[in-house]
């Protein structure tokens, strides 16, 4: 396989950036999604039907937002009180910018506006309690890294957080704003690491040292070291990940794979596995844009935790 760098300073990747040959995207949750559940991948990349933004996404969103500024500020400055005066203005930014989350307390969510800030700068705690923002100096926050694998799939994301040594070593930082990692989601986690790993391998010709999942409710770290022979076969995965899509996209056959993830899934009334039927099959699947993969303008940082 070969791969080509196509853009890591952009935040934002379009078809005319890439080589003539590709032929797709594809981003690692979008990936995760086919993984867990084909079904769930046709929903959101196919269908793209609505979801509607839930609190806990939007706390994770609003935590990200607040981590991401907070090293804006001098080493010095960079406090638990400082973060927390941060909490309230990226709020309203998030709100002014999306108006339709001003009615995210509305109805029956049983936490208002108040304690919504409150669990968020929680949240900010937690992170202290891992990391000392006073002695890092990151090299890009919410970056944005492609590359071309197999010659002709484009796979991109968001870095949240990559920091590097002074001899050149990497290390991809993510945070989760949710519990400390249960068996499915830490599965989910480690292969959007190393999905990112492979596009610095592919790209910058290195493979990170470290990658490092912060989960900020529990104040726990876990750090994973990949190595070449590995990433190797991750690309080799991602690329028959690329392949299953393709085919089922063909036969249009994207079954349900039920699983405990489906208790947070938000289209149950359409999947057969609760007794829903699926719309029909939209006629502009096949003739859409293939570098289009639905939300590989990648997912809202903290969105899909």
């Amino acid at each position: 396989m070969t791969a080509e760098p196509v853009t890591t300073s952009q935040p934002s990747s379009s078809p005319a950036q890439a080589p003539p040959t590709v032929r797709a995207s594809l981003s690692p949750s979008r990936a995760a999604d086919f993984k867990t559940c084909p079904l769930l991948y046709r929903f959101r990349s196919i269908d793209r039907l609505p979801e509607r933004t839930t609190v806990e996404q939007a706390r994770g969103t609003l935590v990200h937002a607040v981590l991401e500024r907070l090293f804006d500020l001098p080493a010095q400055g960079r406090t638990p009180a400082a973060a927390g005066d941060l909490v309230a203005p990226q709020w309203d930014r998030m709100v002014t910018e999306q108006p339709e989350l001003a009615g995210l307390f509305d109805g029956a969510e049983p936490a208002g506006p108040v304690e919504f800030l409150r669990s968020a700068a929680g949240l900010l705690e937690g992170y202290f309690a891992v990391e000392d923002p006073t002695r890092l100096e990151p090299a890009e926050r919410e970056s944005l890294i492609s590359a071309v694998v197999d010659e002709e799939l484009l796979i991109r994301g968001y870095l949240d957080r990559l920091d590097v040594a002074p001899d050149g070593a990497l290390r991809v930082v993510d945070y989760k704003t949710g519990g400390a990692p249960r068996e499915a989601f830490e599965a989910r986690a480690l292969f959007q690491l190393k999905f990112y790993a492979l596009v610095l391998w592919r790209t910058r010709g290195v493979v990170p040292r470290v990658l490092r999942l912060l989960y900020l409710r529990d104040a726990e770290v876990l750090d994973y070291t990949p190595d070449a022979d590995e990433l190797v076969r991750f690309e080799r995965t991602v690329v028959a990940l690329w392949r299953a899509i393709e085919q089922a996209t063909a036969r249009q056959d994207f079954r349900p794979r039920p699983s405990r993830l489906c208790d947070w899934c938000s289209h149950q009334a359409l999947c057969p596995s609760f007794g829903g039927t699926p719309p029909p099959f939209p006629v502009a699947a096949a003739s859409a844009d293939p570098l289009r993969d639905s939300r590989s303008a990648p997912v809202v940082p903290g969105a899909d935790e």
